[in-house]
């Protein structure tokens, strides 16, 4: 497509959360079609998606199929019927390629095709434009566009590295130790190899499988007890039952607790959690929990690690499913945002209006920066359709 020298709404990503927006947004106002420009360096939709799935072999979604980006909760079950055993069980939960081609279904649908413009997003600017607020969208390929009202949807989260991590005395070669969002398993050959992966969470089990797979002996390391869970907030978040209360509470330190213990760290499925455990009584898995690394170096052509409790491991690569982090003064692109509308933030967390609106600017923000206002959903599909209905109501003609 090409850029337009405005536009009334600019989205920021091109992931599951900015589908699900645009879609939700031109079923209620269809002439919004022409009042959209979407950014992405892939100029795609959901193409970060669908390589993340891809590098981490990951076989079906973690929320049931009434979880998507079309705003008919039972458009992915229509589209799956003559394909029931690309569904899992318990609660029919949609295998990776099945809602791939839904949500491509969904894209042409509404003909949605030409609506992502390849680029970056280097910097969003207030500026006062006929006489109105606006923002220049500045891009990575050195143009930019008006836009009057701005979306964040990119995700925003930053890999989260531990400290020791960072202080490794040595040089090593930097395929050897990598953060989840580096490793590809379809590229690794692993044959032989000891493979140490550091994470409680599903990502590190995705990982450990694909590692195993691939003839890998695998250590699995956990700071706490591995704790296993269907989905990883109660699905009483997804309505009034916990968010009524979570509403209710005035005091935004409160609320980032009440996320914090909603989300509890990182946990494994049960269907995960089985796999692990097979592979664990044919001794081609070590787990070790409650155990945090104080100490690494890479010595020869590997690597050397001691534990608190004293455990020593040697092997050849390290794979950090550490997580990411959420802070909004980390972003780049809101820098000068954040200096012309300073805002309350906790913990990283921006505090947004009620229509996730950034305040005294027509800025929005989805996902896991914005769960201060959606609860600890906001980064999951169904936080995305939670989001969109909030904004959607908000944006101007």
């Amino acid at each position: 497509m090409s850029l337009p020298i405005q536009t009334n709404i600019a989205i920021v990503g091109a992931g599951p959360h900015a589908l699900t927006l645009v879609t939700h947004l031109l079923q209620k106002r269809k002439k919004y079609r022409h009042k959209i420009t979407v950014f992405d360096p892939s100029a795609t939709w959901m193409s970060q998606w669908g390589q993340q799935f891809a590098a981490q072999e990951i076989p079906h979604l973690r929320s049931p199929a009434v979880h998507h980006p079309d705003p008919d909760p039972y458009s992915l079950r229509r589209f799956a019927e003559n394909r029931p055993n690309e569904l899992f069980p318990p609660y029919d939960l949609p295998g990776t390629k099945l809602f791939q081609e839904f949500s491509q279904d969904v894209v042409s649908r509404w003909q949605l095709e030409d609506k992502v413009y390849k680029a970056s997003v280097t910097n969003i600017a207030p500026i006062t434009y006929r006489g109105n607020p606006h923002f220049r969208v500045e891009l990575d390929d050195g143009n930019s566009t008006i836009a009057r009202q701005v979306v964040i949807a990119n995700g925003g989260g930053k890999p989260q590295l531990p400290e020791w991590a960072k202080k490794i005395p040595t040089p090593y070669p930097n395929q050897s130790l990598c953060h989840s969002h580096q490793v590809d398993l379809p590229g690794l050959r692993l044959k032989g190899e000891k493979v140490l992966i550091i994470g409680g969470g599903l990502t590190s089990g995705h990982l450990a499988v694909g590692a195993l797979k691939r003839g890998a002996n695998v250590t699995l390391m956990v700071r706490r007890q591995l704790k296993e869970k269907l989905f990883d907030a109660e699905p009483g978040w997804l309505g009034p039952k916990y968010l009524k209360g979570f509403s209710a509470e005035t005091d935004w330190q409160k609320r980032w607790q009440l996320i914090q213990q909603a989300r509890d760290g990182g946990s494994m499925t049960p269907a995960v959690m089985t796999q692990l455990r097979r592979y664990q009584h044919q001794d081609e898995l070590s787990i070790f929990e409650e155990c945090q690394v104080v100490g690494a170096e890479f010595v020869g052509d590997r690597w050397q690690l001691k534990c608190d409790d004293g455990m020593m491991w040697e092997g050849d690569r390290i794979w950090l499913a550490t997580g990411t982090k959420l802070d909004v003064t980390q972003q780049p692109i809101l820098q000068e945002v954040l200096n012309t509308h300073p805002l309350e933030i906790v913990n990283g967390l921006p505090v947004l209006d009620e229509d996730l609106r950034w305040y005294g600017c027509e800025l929005f923000i989805m996902g896991g920066l914005a769960a201060l206002q959606v609860g600890p959903v906001a980064r999951n599909l169904s936080g995305a359709r939670m989001a969109s209905s909030r904004i959607v109501s908000a944006l101007k003609n």
